[in-house]
């Protein structure tokens, strides 16, 4: 009787053990939003690059982020350019937007030529 006690205790104790890797799931998700939103990748890059998914994500944030500081660099140094860096920064949020989405459905997908840049990001 007291092994099926033991077996049952056994039981009892898994579905309170899965509560933290559900915690663990929604953590990654955050982190991995926070990637695409500018400088909040930093966030994402302190507490989750050990995370494959969210270091996937890091590196494409890290890539729009980049692109975003150039590109207000340029418009502030040529002020002629500057319609330009307004086109670069839409480009920068509508990637930013799909990278998101890819996020909020459990995808590791490259974004049009962020991805390929955001492979040589050494994390």
């Amino acid at each position: 009787m007291n092994e099926h006690n033991a077996s049952d205790m056994k039981q009892e104790e898994s579905p309170q053990g899965a509560a933290p890797q559900q915690n663990t799931g929604g953590n990654r998700t955050l982190m991995s939003v926070l990637a695409y939103i500018g400088p909040l990748v930093i966030i994402s890059y302190l507490f989750a690059k050990d995370n494959p998914f969210v270091k996937f994500h890091i590196k494409q944030g890290l890539v729009l982020f980049v692109i975003e500081i150039v590109a207000w660099f340029l418009g502030m140094m040529v002020w002629v350019l500057w319609p330009l860096v307004n086109i670069v920064n839409l480009i920068t949020l509508i990637l930013s937007i799909v990278g998101i989405v890819n996020v909020v459905k459990g995808r590791e997908k490259m974004l049009p030529l962020v991805g390929s840049l955001a492979k040589h990001f050494p994390i």
